[in-house]
């Protein structure tokens, strides 16, 4: 029985937490409140959990603190969608309380799941009770409440899993989509799932399943061609001098023993530090601002070969005049899938475009890795997915050196109106003033097909079904992907809209799309109706009334 648990438990809490999570991972995803084809909650936490991981096997000291810190560097650093990110703010919390202990009890961990819970709930601007925020609320206030009482960690996390469970049950009742839906909040089902892989972990329960270890890719960005310069780290380096060589023809009295003091003693005088080989020859690099001492502890084991010593400060100085003099005051990055799509943002004079949307988030490490490539002071951010926003919001505190400006845009065409907004000889503040106000003027609404039955927004719908949304609920359905548009479009079209565009996915002829449109000019013919192919997938159309 646990009454305490030490770093080494904790780390393989977390592995066995972020196992489990991605067993679970399509179950998790499959209770996304809408019957489309993008449920990705499941897919969003796991893929978080695996950033902690990385970060967390990377880390070679068993100090509690290196260990927590490794666990908050590595959900943030990989958080994805809302649920990653609320995800990634309770470990932070919870690491906050658990990295300042040698050892933890049941009242420790207690107060770090409260803190999980005020770090979580701190991170989101409006937040929602009946999702993963009100699970972790009811599992810590109920963890206080019984800490004092369950002094091993099995009987108490058995006390806190049903809470849980208990917390799930009421997330329809207390958010009316997921009761129209039939189904509980999924953020909280992936919590739930790790908190289990947290307790399976100490009361020694065999998981059979296996993890996938391999690194999702992260979504690609597209740029001009001096990002990758961009990208690099350019601060102030401690270490001038890149001092390479080989040893060769050692000395008789050199042992291997003494290769390894040589690696010591190189550690001591910089970092970046490479030793290896045997006693037929060894290579050495180091970054040092004493290149001689390098090369006289060489010396002492044998003979130079090909030394090489380079001034980084000198290129650093080129580097940093460079992108100083091509530097502009304003950039632009979307997030966008589909090849038709990307173009268009680049027409538009979007700096970078990364690929992502409802059923790849791109996590806040990605967005804010694109964000430091464009050569700019302030960087207008269109994440145009509402599960992507958060992410967005939370790669503002990764980005250096850079101000990052959010654009709350939810779907395609408001990044579309946001972008065509851009004003280079405006103020930064007054481009995202207009921006924002942009987002006003246009309706967005998308088609796709349902992937089980239910019952929802007063529609009756069954797999395979054509349905069509807006960003809040669907609006029509049919068993025809032209008469779901058509119903669609009756559904959000106003008076005063004056334009409809059509942007066709990667399963749409472009003489269907072409088509649908004819009949759409002739029942609007008030309206300018337009189509171009988006390449998307997963969605026929993505609709823009303006």
């Amino acid at each position: 029985m646990h009454k305490t648990i030490n770093s080494t438990e904790f780390r393989k809490m977390i592995l066995v937490g972020a196992k489990q999570l991605e067993i679970n991972r399509a179950k998790v995803d499959a209770l996304n409140v809408f019957p489309v084809p993008d449920g990705d909650t499941g897919t969003n936490m796991s893929l978080t959990m695996q950033s902690t991981v990385r970060e967390l096997n990377a880390c070679q000291s068993n100090a509690f603190s290196e260990v927590c810190n490794s666990v908050s560097k590595g959900a943030l650093r990989g958080a994805r969608g809302n649920s990653g990110v609320i995800l990634s703010q309770i470990l932070k919390g919870i690491c906050s309380v658990l990295g300042n202990c040698q050892e933890v009890d049941t009242k420790t961990f207690a107060k770090a799941l409260e803190q999980g819970t005020k770090v979580a709930y701190g991170a989101v601007s409006v937040p929602k009770e009946g999702t993963i925020l009100t699970v972790i609320r009811m599992m810590s206030e109920y963890a206080v409440k019984i800490a004092s009482k369950k002094k091993t960690f099995e009987e108490f996390f058995k006390e806190v899993i049903d809470e849980g469970e208990r917390a799930l049950a009421l997330t329809p009742t207390l958010l009316p989509v997921l009761k129209k839906a039939g189904v509980v909040d999924s953020g909280g089902v992936g919590l739930m799932v790790i908190i289990k892989g947290f307790a399976s972990e100490l009361t020694g329960e065999e998981i059979v399943d296996s993890v996938t270890e391999t690194e999702a890719p992260s979504p690609e960005a597209e740029f001009g061609d001096n990002s990758s310069i961009i990208n690099m780290d350019l601060g102030d380096i401690q270490y001038a001098y890149c001092t390479e060589f080989f040893i060769i023809n050692m000395k008789k009295s050199t042992t291997l023993s003494a290769i390894d003091r040589l690696r010591e003693r190189l550690m001591g005088l910089g970092d970046s530090v490479i030793c290896i080989g045997d006693l037929d020859l060894v290579k050495v690099h180091v970054h040092t601002n004493q290149p001689g001492k390098a090369l006289t502890y060489a010396l002492e084991l044998g003979e130079l070969d090909r030394p090489k010593i380079e001034n980084m400060l000198e290129q650093n100085r080129q580097i940093k005049a460079q992108l100083e003099a091509e530097k502009k005051e304003m950039g632009m990055l979307a997030v966008c899938a589909g090849t038709g799509l990307t173009e268009i943002f680049k027409d538009l004079s979007v700096d970078g475009v990364i690929e992502g949307g409802q059923t790849m988030n791109p996590s806040a490490s990605d967005i804010a890795t694109a964000a430091q490539k464009i050569n700019a002071e302030h960087i207008f951010v269109f994440p145009n997915n509402k599960n992507i926003i958060l992410a967005a919001e939370q790669a503002k505190a990764l980005v250096e050196n850079k101000t990052i400006h959010v654009i709350p845009t939810k779907n395609v065409p408001q990044g579309f109106s946001a972008a065509l907004e851009f004003n280079p000889e405006a103020s930064a503040e007054e481009n995202k003033t207009n921006m924002i106000h942009a987002l006003d003027n246009v309706k967005a609404g998308q088609v796709t097909y349902a992937v089980r039955n239910t019952s929802l927004n007063g529609f009756t719908i069954r797999e395979g079904d054509i349905i069509g949304l807006d960003d809040k609920k669907i609006l029509a359905k049919s068993r025809s992907v032209e008469e779901t548009t058509l119903k669609l479009i009756a559904k959000m079209k106003e008076d005063f809209h004056q334009m409809i565009t059509l942007y066709y996915g990667e399963d749409v002829k472009e003489e269907e799309a072409e088509a649908l449109c004819a009949s759409i000019a002739e029942k609007y013919p008030d309206c300018d109706v337009d189509f171009h192919c988006g390449g998307q997938s997963v969605y026929y159309y993505i609709l823009s009334l303006e």
